[in-house]
């Protein structure tokens, strides 16, 4: 999981940038996902795609591993609490529940990496490095403030996109299986390859969608200013007022499925 996690996010990491883009400065970045590639390069040089990178890749294989590890963990537990076929009636109560828990420890470790990314990407001169990000982002507003403002919508964007992706992909993947009047013994690497990868993307966007306007506000509370000088909770409602709901909705969705 937390291989998987670093080296697809790692791979995703210009659309990462130009989404942010788009939901920080959405007055520039106004002719969708292409018209942002074609921005970026054109400003900063085919580089400036890869910003923030390194948080990228070791924030989602620390989370990829707490996350997929956890899920396992917790699922094993709850089915042997509950007798296996108690478990199988209640599966879908045990996918969000193991994956709740298991995202919810992985934002723990998320989170300052991501505060990382997104300072990286809105303020591409804020420092040359991930350390540096890391060393002036507490030098100046402290570990709270800076790494953790984001820590409440990295949880209602995390939480439900996990708890969604793993509920939706197990019941898309037995429709499939059950449309096809097969299980998965029954079906050769092919065919469970494709029912695996069809159901996830599935997932995938569902879980983007139910997720967005949390992603939105996540990349809004870490750029330098956004929202006043409030605590976290009132920042976070200033940005959501400025905003709107509308926008917090859609602003880099179409990116963000891309990414999935």
């Amino acid at each position: 999981g937390g291989i998987c996690c670093g080296l697809t996010h790692g791979a995703v990491c210009p659309v990462d940038v130009v989404k942010t883009r788009i939901q920080l400065e959405p007055q520039k970045y106004n002719t969708g996902m292409v018209g942002g590639f074609r921005t970026v390069i054109a400003e900063e040089g085919m580089m400036a795609l890869s910003t923030g990178l390194g948080a990228t890749a070791i924030g989602y294989f620390i989370q990829g591993w707490f996350k997929f590890g956890g899920v396992e963990f917790f699922k094993i537990k709850a089915a042997a609490a509950m007798g296996e076929k108690k478990a199988w009636e209640n599966r879908t109560t045990i996918y969000l529940g193991a994956a709740a828990g298991a995202e919810f420890i992985a934002d723990i470790f998320l989170c300052p990496l991501e505060a990382c990314r997104i300072r990286s990407v809105s303020d591409p001169g804020y420092a040359s490095s991930l350390p540096g990000v890391a060393a002036r982002l507490i030098k100046e507003e402290g570990v709270l403030r800076g790494f953790y403002s984001g820590f409440g919508p990295i949880l209602f964007k995390q939480i439900p996109y996990t708890m969604a992706k793993f509920a939706v992909q197990g019941r898309a993947a037995e429709y499939l299986y059950n449309s096809m009047g097969k299980k998965p013994a029954d079906c050769g690497a092919v065919v469970n390859t494709g029912v695996a990868l069809s159901s996830g993307v599935v997932a995938g966007v569902v879980s983007a969608i139910i997720s967005h306007p949390a992603d939105t506000l996540l990349s809004k509370v870490n750029k330098a200013g956004a929202g006043g000088d409030g605590s976290i909770p009132s920042r976070m409602m200033n940005i959501a007022k400025e905003t709107g709901i509308g926008k917090l909705c859609t602003q880099g969705l179409g990116a963000r499925c891309v990414m999935i």
